[in-house]
């Protein structure tokens, strides 16, 4: 793909990075910085629930709004959209489940219904779910609704383990790792289909950040190390801030959209 994408009859080409390494270590400190970040912008600043939800989600849709308006996949840009919608994930947990009072178990199977709903839609409009494919607008527009309801799925399912089921953040991060093991495994070692993969996969990394994320920052009379939201939000944008360096100089994970798009 030449510097400048090309667009014709609403095509956008290469609008989301290639699966590599740095996208799965950028993805779970995202994750990580989601979790940490709301709890840091809630409590820390004092700005309260209500407060940082709204804000976040305003900043969320501006950055959305360009990275969908924007004609190739710029690193920045992107990965600025990936933490922002993590938070904003967070946050919608949190919500129902601070605010409206809802369990943990039925915020993981309302977003599990959602996500799955989700996905059969895109299905059923755009014949795959491949990222390969995601070169129309309305592709990239399922793309970030997935992500969306991922994030909001983890967080429940991470803290309905961690603190609803008492396992704790080390042993739930644990868990989750395990599994993440197990799915690649599966797709290197037995040929598991590389989109159900990729896409469970996905799904998992955000609980498995979120324990981790949990398990720095919280104090240790309550499973964690103690290190703080701050500290933790901070160390984690600043390696985020220099992957996405390298990534926009050597632009390793530019991805290229074959013919017939498949994971």
């Amino acid at each position: 793909m030449n510097d400048v994408s090309l667009k014709k009859d609403n095509l956008l080409l290469g609008k989301v990075p290639q699966v590599t390494i740095f996208f799965w270590i950028i993805k779970i400190m995202a994750t990580t910085v989601g979790e940490t970040a709301a709890d840091f912008l809630n409590f820390n600043l004092n700005w309260g629930l209500t407060s940082t939800s709204l804000l976040m989600a305003v900043l969320l849709l501006v950055v959305l709004f360009f990275q969908i308006r924007c004609e190739k996949y710029i690193p920045s840009l992107y990965w600025l959209a990936v933490v922002l919608i993590s938070v904003v994930g967070t946050l919608v947990t949190d919500n129902l489940v601070d605010n409206l009072g809802m369990a943990l178990s039925t915020a993981t199977i309302i977003f599990t219904i959602a996500l799955l709903a989700t996905f059969a839609a895109w299905y059923a409009s755009e014949k795959s779910l491949s990222i390969h494919s995601i070169n129309t607008r309305k592709r990239e527009l399922f793309y970030w609704l997935t992500i969306l309801f991922t994030f909001a799925l983890g967080t429940a399912a991470g803290d309905l383990m961690a603190e609803g089921l008492n396992l704790g953040y080390a042993l739930s991060a644990i868990i989750f790792a395990a599994l993440i093991g197990a799915v690649a495994l599966a797709f290197f070692r037995f040929k598991l289909h590389g989109v159900f993969a990729f896409w469970f996969a996905y799904v998992l990394t955000r609980p498995f950040g979120a324990s981790v994320g949990d398990y720095l920052s919280q104090p240790q009379d309550e499973g964690g190390l103690g290190l703080g939201s701050t500290v933790t939000s901070m160390a984690f944008l600043i390696i985020i801030l220099c992957l996405v360096i390298y990534l926009t100089k050597s632009r390793v994970d530019e991805l290229k959209i074959p013919q017939n798009p498949e994971l």
